[in-house]
Formats: structure tokens, sequence, C-alpha cells
């Protein structure tokens, strides 16, 4: 590492991703992208006096969609796919500027835009991901108008599989097909949609998708990869296909019961829960029906995390923040809901190395390979300094301008502390 650019952040209490209290006054030195020490002297470089506050890992979104999240739905469907990429583009850098310094992206045409970001061309979290989503035929990312049916051999692809948002493959070979081709661009795990939704039109929530023939090809063509399959799944019978099937990670499950959440901590599926609420931050559903599922979700909510601690199963946290602006811009207020059922220090383990954990599922698909949600030696310099006590209270993240610095591979993303010094 010689000749890298070092910083040393001093007087700062660190709570390192994983322990229920903060640390005392210590340093921590970052030399390049990687944290090279805890509690060293200041190396030579740039010094940074934390002035007492809280040193913690960037947060990690789970469940994120990089080119939904600002949009509304109708804008989704009717503009050219170069304006959106743009307008992800920007709240990439707003999603950064959060404080969330890495997300999962849970589909979507976003392979470009996480090139972006690593090459430094914009600015926004690192991305994990899961590039188009794959559906059955009536399934949650069957976005079609009922006009487009039935399917004539050779007619040209949808709208939403065109853009790279959605694919529609029917039968193990499609599937296999599929799951290939979004491995070939380069995701990091797979998405598919293995039963009903709120914001798809066509498939009510109690609706099983695909056969368990076809989950099994998907988890059977991303094990050859060295990564996994996460499944979009809200009701029992859904969820226990999936898990009988191989597949790691179910997306939301809040209408399970407690057979299955016993067999999720049994198989060691991790399960990625919402804090969806009926309330100010519940994704905008134009139509009745739509509502209609969407409530049946937020009820199920406090059972949901109340079968996962019951259980013991290895629990991930994101958003599934869509189509709204003013939402994306609440992503640390939904972080700071999880007070409702977690201490402030279990909460925050979810959001940093419990998440990060998930995310190196992804094995040799990983595409950033040092470890996330950590301060620690060797870790990345993912790094955020907080005004305020998020041990005490989780609230304080939800304010982005409680974030003195926000460090992002090594590099100052924001600093409102005074100017720097020169150690050594």
């Amino acid at each position: 590492m010689a000749g890298e650019q070092q910083t040393s952040i001093v007087n700062v209490r660190v709570f390192d991703g994983v322990a229920d209290a903060l640390t005392a006054p210590t340093t921590v030195t970052v030399t390049g992208n990687l944290i090279t020490g805890v509690g060293d002297h200041p190396a030579e470089g740039t010094v940074l006096d934390g002035g007492g506050r809280v040193l913690m890992p960037g947060l990690i979104d789970a469940h994120w969609h990089a080119m939904m999240a600002a949009v509304s739905l109708p804008v989704l469907a009717t503009s050219d796919p170069g304006y959106l990429h743009l307008i992800a583009a920007k709240e990439a850098e707003r999603t950064l500027l959060r404080g969330f310094t890495t997300v999962r992206d849970a589909g979507g045409p976003v392979f470009a835009l996480k090139r972006a970001v690593d090459e430094g061309i914009v600015a926004g979290p690192r991305i994990y991901p899961s590039g188009a989503f794959i559906s059955q035929t009536a399934g949650h990312g069957d976005f079609r108008s009922l006009l487009e049916l039935p399917r004539e051999p050779g007619a040209p692809l949808s709208m939403v599989e065109r853009t790279g948002t959605s694919v529609i493959a029917d039968g193990v070979d499609a599937v296999l097909r599929a799951t290939r081709e979004q491995l070939m661009r380069g995701a990091s795990q797979i998405k598919v949609m293995a039963g009903g939704g709120v914001a798809s039109s066509y498939d009510p929530i109690d609706v099983t998708q695909y056969t368990f023939a076809e989950l099994a090809a998907a988890v059977e063509a991303a094990g050859h990869w060295g990564t996994y399959v996460m499944v979009h799944a809200y009701t029992p019978a859904s969820v226990r296909q999936a898990v009988r099937a191989g597949v790691r990670c179910v997306e939301h499950g809040h209408l399970l019961d407690d057979e299955t959440a016993a067999l999720l901590a049994e198989r060691d599926v991790w399960w990625s829960l919402q804090p969806f609420l009926d309330d100010e931050d519940a994704i905008p559903i134009p139509t009745p029906e739509g509502r209609a599922k969407q409530r049946l979700i937020t009820d199920g909510t406090e059972a949901a995390y109340a079968l996962a601690r019951k259980h013991g199963v290895r629990l991930a946290w994101g958003t599934d923040t869509l189509f709204d602006a003013r939402l994306a811009g609440r992503q640390g207020a939904q972080l700071a809901k999880l007070a409702r059922w977690f201490t402030p220090a279990a909460a925050l383990r979810m959001a940093t190395s419990e998440n990060a954990a998930l995310l190196a599922l992804s094995g040799p698909r990983d595409p950033y390979p040092a470890p996330l949600g950590v301060v620690r030696p060797g870790a990345y310099a993912d790094l955020l300094l907080v005004d305020g006590d998020p041990l005490a209270d989780l609230a304080v993240l939800a304010d982005p301008a409680n974030l003195a610095v926000i460090m992002k591979d090594g590099a100052l993303v924001r600093n409102t502390l005074a100017t720097p010094g020169s150690g050594g």
C-alpha cells in the first residue's frame, strides 16, 4: 500500500457493525480504499478530528430498485430509457448522500449504472445487481397489457422486456436461458418472482408462481456460477416451494405462518423483510385492487417480525421503495422504523454487517470481495461520521444532515468538519 493516500479519523467512538456498544474514543486509519487500523496512532497523511462523534459502517439496503425508486409508474412505463437512466444516476448520488454506501438491487436494468458508479463517472453506492426480474406469464414481472396476448411466435418483446426490467420465461428451458442471460450481463444474484405481488395487475397475492422444476432450474443455473437465487414471495405456499427448490433468500414473506418461518430457520434461508406499514411511507398504488393487496401486506408486518424473532431466522433489511422520489428520500427513516421491533444495536447490525453477510452469498460473483458493513482492518473504507448516537436513537439516521462525514471506498463524499490537517 506504499504511496496510497492515508486518512486518520481521530477522536471517534466506533460502532463496528457488530458490537452492542460504542468503543472509547479512538482512531481509525484508512489507506487507499481499505481500513488499515483501529486504535492506532494517526498515520502520515490527512487527519480528520471526529470531535467525539460516532463512526460507523456505511449503511446497506438489501432490497433497492435503483431504476424505479424515484419515478412514478406511468413515467417508468412510457419514458425513453435514456431519460430513466439519467434519473437513476441522480438518485444514486442522493442514495449515497443519505449514507447508503451499498445496495442490493432487487431487479431492473442497472448494469450500466453500476459500471458508471464503479468507474467514478457518477456518484453512487456499490450495487449488487440482479438484472431483470425472471417471471412466468401472468407473474409479478409480467406488466404487459391484455391487448398484447396471446404472445405469437416471433412477436416483438414487450417494453419491460426490451428495457431489461423483466424476462418472461415459461418452462425449464426458458428459465435456464433467462438466468444465464442475467449472469452473462453481470448479475451478482438472480431474482425470480415466485408469488403474487401488489404493483402488478393480474396476479393475486395468493397465487404461487412457477413450478418446482422451474424454480429448481434457476437455482441450479445460479449455483453453477457460484451464486444464489432470491425470490419475491409473500405466502406460505409460495415460500415453501421456493425453499424446497433451494433458494437462499426470501424477499417479503409478510403473510408467512409459524410452520414456514420455522422452515426458513431450519434450512438457514435468509428472510429479507421490509417494514411495510400503512403510513406516510406506503408505496403509492393507484388502483383499489392494488390498495387492497397492499393493506393485506401491511397488516402482516407485525406478525412477520414476531415470527422471525421467535424462530431465529436470519434477517435482512431493505426498503423496496418504488415509484416516488419523496419516499426514496426517506430511506433512513425506513431504517429508523426498525426501532419498533429491535434494539438500535440489532437494527444497525442488520443494516451493516448482517446485510453484508447476505451479499457475500454471491461468492465468486461478488463484485466487491473485501468485507463490507464492518469497521475493522481489511474492510472497505465505507464509513459514516454521525452527529448523535444511533445506538441510543436510530432516528438520527433518518436525517442525512446528521452525517458529518460520508466516505465510500476511501474517498470523502461529504465532509462538514473543519479543514483537515496534516499528520505525521
